[in-house]
């Protein structure tokens, strides 16, 4: 078993929850289980999961309102669960920290497998130096990033991107190479938008001007690569 730990779920469809959460039990996850967003931000405050596997459609307080909070407080990974036909619901979710995405109808393995690599990246940083690059330094110990020795925020999916041009500079990658490389996987799964969203709310924390980037530039018809 790589990486296991404690997952929230959070979904208001019994029957979704009870599928996944066995998943992720067999998988050797420790497993909560809530319908509704004031008790996920309950189970978030006094017992403090590794990831949250989060619906976008909840009541009380929605998977949007859940995410903006859990990002006021932290860091902790989450997996957004958004409904196929409802790309705005992807791209909100994104915009404000998420760090993956599964569409409803989804496969409860894939989404299994989503979490195991989440983890298993989050925790693979023990004793690994830190990287600078010009202005922008990243401690993947402590999962830390600055710029101009000022502290950033970055979701674990940001640091992870970030972590990846930094350890590459000067090369141009596709947004099909960065899901498989970052995100390890394809486009069969995961929509490459997903890359382009990352990539604008990482230039608005490390670039002066994000309109005119220095550091994480487009690569007109092939993606993006970074310059020191």
């Amino acid at each position: 078993m790589n990486a296991p730990g404690h997952v929230l779920v959070v979904d208001d469809e019994p029957v979704v929850s009870e599928v996944v959460g066995n998943y992720l039990v067999r998988d050797g996850h420790r497993v909560t289980r809530v319908g509704d967003g004031a008790a996920a931000l309950d189970v978030v405050a006094n017992d403090p999961p590794d990831l949250v596997v989060l619906d976008v459609m909840l009541p009380s307080v929605d998977g949007f309102g859940v995410l903006e909070i859990i990002r006021r407080g932290g860091a902790t990974p989450v997996i957004m669960l958004t409904a196929r036909t409802d790309e705005r619901d992807r791209i909100n979710g994104l915009d404000l920290g998420a760090d993956d995405y599964v569409v409803k109808p989804f496969s409860p393995r894939e989404l299994t497998a989503r979490v195991r690599s989440v983890l298993r990246r989050t925790r693979a940083t023990h004793g690994e130096p830190a990287i600078e690059c010009g202005r922008i330094r990243l401690d993947p110990e402590s999962r830390t990033v600055t710029v101009d020795e000022k502290g950033v925020e970055v979701t674990p999916r940001e640091l992870e991107l970030l972590g990846f041009f930094l350890r590459n500079p000067g090369r141009a990658f596709s947004r099909a190479e960065l899901l498989d490389h970052v995100w390890r996987s394809s486009s069969e799964w995961q929509d490459p938008s997903t890359v382009t969203v990352h990539m604008r709310r990482l230039r608005t924390k490390i670039e002066s001007d994000p309109d005119d980037p220095r550091h994480l530039l487009t690569v007109w018809g092939v993606g993006y690569r970074f310059e020191p």
